[in-house]
């Protein structure tokens, strides 16, 4: 009986086997597919218009005498923020250069995250009162407006548009409107990106440039500008375009990426603050006056804008009273 038993079931294993070894197996071929970065979407419809532009835009509140650090005037924003023992900042973490984390340390650098170290120590005689807080370019104003930053030092580009909603201090970086495309495109100019596929980032003045086009191009809006590079590496966008201080940070990533054609905008930074706290622009313009006067502006350039080019100096203040 045991070997009957057996005997079945060698001759059932066999069967199986063979029953296996006779079906071919299905060949199936599925496309790979690179999905858009989480946020990034196709624009449907033309950007929207800028706004009054016949506002002195770069034009802000002079500032008065610096009190000395530890020494706010009562009753003062800065007070106020002294009071709390911190500047707290609304900064970038993915723009090389102006604002990114650092891999070794984990610290945000760049010259933005200088510049508003610089106000922290004109506040307090220590740069590092401060809270850095990360925001993109599409929370800068509302994060001003509701009391969540005392100031936005991210690549701000002062508007005629956005001075409804923020005041600005005076310009302390000009930046120009320039395309990144990857070596060897045929891309060699603003005007080629007609009909191209281009990459901008939702809230930036570089968009209303990109529907002047004549056919326009199909504008991609993405949350940063490290996921517009990332589109443009998978092929998903032919270009980006923005200002040249954030492409040569995207080039510094990729070496097979470069800046390209001429500047068509120039874009003034300046540092956003609370329209309800003219004496905290006021303090501001004093803390970016005094930087450009004791050299410290143009230590910090050469520290890390280098790749830029040579200094052209800080930008000449202008004010409104």
């Amino acid at each position: 009986m045991r070997t009957r038993i057996l005997l079945v079931l060698f001759v059932f294993a066999l069967a199986v086997a063979g029953c296996g070894s006779s079906v071919a197996p299905v060949s199936v071929s599925v496309s790979a597919v690179e999905p858009l970065p989480a946020g990034a979407t196709e624009f449907t419809a033309t950007a929207p218009a800028a706004g009054n532009a016949d506002c002195d835009r770069e034009a802000s509140w002079r500032p008065g005498p610096l009190p000395p650090p530890g020494a706010m005037p009562p009753g003062s924003t800065m007070a106020a923020i002294a009071e709390r023992g911190r500047l707290i900042a609304g900064v970038d973490q993915n723009t090389d250069l102006f604002g990114s984390r650092n891999p070794a340390t984990g610290q945000l650098e760049g010259f933005d995250i200088d510049i508003a170290r610089e106000i922290a120590r004109a506040i307090f005689g220590d740069p590092d009162r401060i809270q850095l807080r990360v925001v993109n370019a599409k929370e800068r104003e509302s994060v001003l407006q509701s009391g969540e930053v005392d100031v936005v030092v991210r690549t701000y580009s002062i508007t005629c548009e956005r001075e409804e909603l923020v005041d600005f201090s005076t310009v302390y970086f000009n930046a120009h409107q320039k395309v990144l495309t990857v070596k060897g495109s045929g891309i060699d100019s603003f005007q080629a990106l007609s009909g191209k596929r281009v990459c901008a980032v939702s809230g930036t003045t570089s968009l209303a440039k990109l529907y002047e086009l004549n056919p326009p191009p199909k504008v991609f809006g993405a949350t940063t500008w490290t996921d517009c590079l990332l589109m443009l590496q998978q092929g998903q966008v032919d270009a980006i375009s923005t200002d040249d201080a954030v492409l040569k940070g995207l080039a510094h990533q990729d070496p097979n990426v470069e800046v390209v054609g001429d500047s068509v905008a120039v874009e003034p930074y300046g540092i956003g603050v609370n329209k309800e706290h003219e004496d905290l622009v006021r303090f501001v313009n004093g803390v970016l006056e005094q930087i450009r006067e004791d050299g410290t502006w143009q230590r910090l350039y050469e520290a890390r804008l280098q790749e830029l080019g040579p200094s052209p100096g800080p930008p000449e203040p202008r004010y409104k009273d």
